[in-house]
């Protein structure tokens, strides 16, 4: 159920282990049974730790995840039988199958200059090192804690997957953080919102790999710093749709988490997905409640299109062959052929809608910065209404010109 990172698309594909959720009509399982993943998402009111120690001790669950700010709930191993039971509890809302998540790799420092932040006067791009005072979360497989090029905050790094550190040892999340961020010291790269602080989120291991119950898990520290953090990116996704109702009818606790922190003030910013499919077919990409981000093809940082490729075979200044589309795109971004920070201290050049992404993320904190309260839903129609169309979408799936990001304004 795993892949390896290679160097032509770079996203996050989220696994189902089985049946998203279980119903009180489920027909009762028989004989022994081996511990399985779960996540249990509760009432408003339930005390989570309270309640996750009762069912450990009831159920023989073997919890994982306490979750008390973005939702109630927790995650535990226990047998089929158990989580069965669980749904006789009046405090349960639903009880998910967990799942795993998986980085699959794709590639430019010309996306920020197509994004128009060297025109920002708030990222004030000129080598003299002016830090950007934003707080930015990156929900991905971690951040390089030292990297020379990057703010890092490590007193607020966590780590919801394996081991302790949220050190990365796989290189995408890194590479997110650098395009956000990356300081303007004339060295190696600079990002959309210069010295822009890192919250390192990680919630995939070193192979890309992690459960939902993981990315829920982040979800739920960054809500729980919503008093600290501006916004958070997610370049990630899997197959799903948005029910409209916050997860609550389709039972999808990343929805709901999501749901509870853009409602404590958290502006998530998330990528389109790279299968050249219709957005709503994909979550978190479908969620209302987010920015979801196309990718644009631009190999030399300019409109106008008749650039060479370089790094993959996409025409200059037209939407990305690979990227997801629809109604659920709110904005498009450079995401073909980014150069960023990597891993180890060092830089690589990969392509995605994973890309894409953090380009708005860092567009999303240089409106923070200078608009401290704004909400999500502000600072969503700020981006889309500062958007140029001044790229070629006749490649575009859906005939829709969705707003090239440009932050010359902010």
């Amino acid at each position: 159920m795993r892949k390896t990172m290679t160097a032509a698309i770079a996203a996050i594909t989220l696994v189902s282990l089985g049946s998203p959720s279980l119903g009180a009509s489920a027909a009762p399982p028989s004989g022994d049974q081996a511990a399985e993943p779960y996540i249990v998402v509760l009432e408003n009111g339930a005390a989570a730790g309270k309640v996750a120690n009762e069912h450990s001790r009831r159920y023989d669950a073997q919890v994982n995840h306490v979750f008390r700010s973005a939702l109630r709930g927790y995650s535990a191993r226990m047998s089929p039988r158990a989580a069965e039971r669980l749904q006789d509890d009046s405090r349960v809302l639903y009880v998910q199958r967990d799942g795993v998540a998986r980085a699959s790799a794709q590639s430019t420092p010309t996306g920020i200059t197509r994004a128009a932040a060297v025109q920002s006067a708030t990222a004030a791009i000129d080598g003299a090192d002016q830090r950007v005072d934003v707080d930015v979360a990156v929900i991905d497989t971690g951040v390089d804690l030292d990297h020379p090029d990057l703010n890092v905050n490590t007193a607020g790094a966590v780590n919801c997957s394996t081991g302790r550190s949220a050190d990365d040892g796989n290189g995408h999340g890194t590479h997110v953080a650098g395009t956000i961020g990356a300081v303007d010291n004339a060295a190696g790269v600079v990002g959309m919102a210069p010295g822009a602080r890192i919250w390192p989120v990680r919630v995939l291991n070193n192979r890309g790999s992690g459960s939902y119950s993981d990315i829920v898990c982040g979800i739920d520290y960054v809500t729980a710093h919503a008093d600290e953090i501006e916004v958070a990116n997610m370049s990630l996704g899997g197959g799903g749709s948005d029910d409209g109702s916050c997860g609550n009818t389709n039972n999808d606790a990343m929805h709901r988490a999501i749901c509870g922190s853009v409602a404590a003030g958290v502006t998530y910013v998330v990528a389109a997905g790279n299968e050249t499919d219709d957005a709503a077919n994909h979550v978190p990409a479908a969620y209302d409640e987010v920015i979801t981000v196309s990718a644009l093809a631009d190999f030399d940082g300019l409109p106008g299109g008749g650039a060479p490729a370089t790094c993959r075979a996409d025409q200059d200044d037209t939407f990305a062959s690979f990227s997801n589309y629809g109604s659920d795109v709110d904005v498009i971004a450079p995401g073909v052929c980014i150069t960023s920070t990597w891993k180890g201290g060092g830089y690589d050049t990969i392509s995605g809608t994973s890309m894409a992404s953090p380009h708005v993320a860092g567009g999303a904190a240089l409106y923070a910065a200078n608009n401290p309260g704004a909400t999500p839903a502000q600072v969503q129609s700020a981006l889309e209404s500062a958007g140029s169309s001044d790229w070629d979408n006749s490649d575009d799936h859906d005939g829709t010109k969705e707003p090239l990001l440009d932050v010359s304004g902010f």
